[in-house]
């Protein structure tokens, strides 16, 4: 890979102010239970890719998932890494090959490329490893009051992946070696 080259990872997860029940200790036979305040769920999507040879992790979230909050995430990208032809590698989401993208696509076809996976498999993609992460850290056993609150925290969290970091490479060397 040339310098003026960059590979990225993309994915969407949903974040609400639901919490999720995950390993914890407890008398046997008792689910946990975890105590949320809100009035009725709410949720966004979050948009997210990872150079897993640096670490830098680049997110962004909109009220839904579609052809649209793609696009505007990809131009996010774009001015990410700013110079470098980028390759995101993706999974085969509806949206990701909308016809609304393709003039789009089409006019960055010098800096941007996508690249499918195969069908049902997330275990070739980094940014899974970073959602768990993230999943881990402010949504698992963790009451929320509102959405707002835990999207607060989930940019606390990520404020810190948008630069390299060696946590993120660590995580990502789960499923490919640097």
């Amino acid at each position: 890979m040339a310098i003026d080259e960059v590979i990225l990872f993309e994915d969407e997860c949903s974040l609400s102010n639901t919490a999720t029940v995950s390993y914890a200790w407890a008398a046997k036979g008792q689910q946990p239970r975890i105590e949320c305040k809100q009035r009725k769920k709410e949720r966004v999507t979050l948009f997210g890719v990872v150079d897993y040879t640096s670490g830098k992790v680049i997110v962004k979230h909109s009220q839904k998932g579609n052809a649209a909050s793609f696009k505007k995430f990809l131009k996010k990208v774009l001015m990410s890494f700013e110079n470098k032809h980028i390759t995101i590698v993706l999974d085969n989401v509806r949206y990701h090959h909308a016809k609304r993208l393709k003039p789009f696509l089409q006019q960055h076809e010098k800096r941007l490329e996508l690249l499918f996976l195969p069908p049902y498999s997330p275990d070739l993609n980094p940014m899974e490893r970073v959602w768990w992460l993230m999943r881990k850290r402010i949504t698992h056993n963790r009451a929320c009051i509102s959405l707002n609150e835990r999207i607060i925290r989930f940019w606390k969290l990520f404020s810190h992946f948008q630069n390299p970091n060696e946590e993120i490479v660590k995580l990502c060397n789960i499923n490919f070696s640097v």
